[in-house]
């Protein structure tokens, strides 16, 4: 029956203030210029179906398997029927702590179905950290650490209005 689960894909991306861009378009003879520097990272997780609803979370900093546990339990409080998250196999996701946590996850409604190995391709997620790596993040969210911080929240508050991927 349609509507009976729900199915998402879950992931982490981060955003430093070493840019992610491949290339650009100028004119002759004009060269545009992004300082780089490294140090502060953004680490944006989040759960994404194909209708363009994102659940993120954003944590500045290192994440670790408590900060995945974390973000799935408070996805779990979100449920409103039984939800089968895509997910990788990232050490993270495959901590002792981490696996321990899935009974409970299970009881709330939240099943994990693990990628084969490799396979990144099959985590329609990674087209989202594509996009806005490679196509809505401007120049300028490089000035410095808070104007990224700025511009990847204001991407994904208006992921499913602004922002959207066709999956057709």
């Amino acid at each position: 029956m349609i509507g009976e689960i729900d199915l998402c894909y879950f992931d982490e991306a981060g955003f430093s203030l070493d840019p992610c861009i491949p290339y650009a378009w100028q004119t002759i003879g004009q060269t545009i210029q992004i300082p780089t520097a490294r140090g502060k990272r953004l680490n944006v997780l989040g759960f994404f179906n194909t209708d363009n609803e994102l659940t993120p979370f954003c944590v500045e900093g290192s994440v670790d398997s408590q900060t995945v546990m974390g973000c799935m339990n408070a996805f779990c409080n979100t449920l409103k029927k039984k939800t089968i998250v895509i997910i990788d196999n990232a050490p993270i996701h495959r901590s002792q702590a981490f696996k321990a946590q899935i009974p409970a996850w299970q009881k709330k409604g939240l099943y994990l179905y693990f990628l084969p190995e490799y396979s990144p391709e099959l985590n329609l997620i990674e087209n989202l950290w594509r996009f806005i790596k490679y196509y809505w993040l401007p120049f300028s969210a490089y000035l410095n650490f808070g104007t990224l911080v700025e511009a990847v929240e204001e991407i994904l508050i208006n992921v499913g209005a602004k922002y959207r991927i066709d999956f057709q």
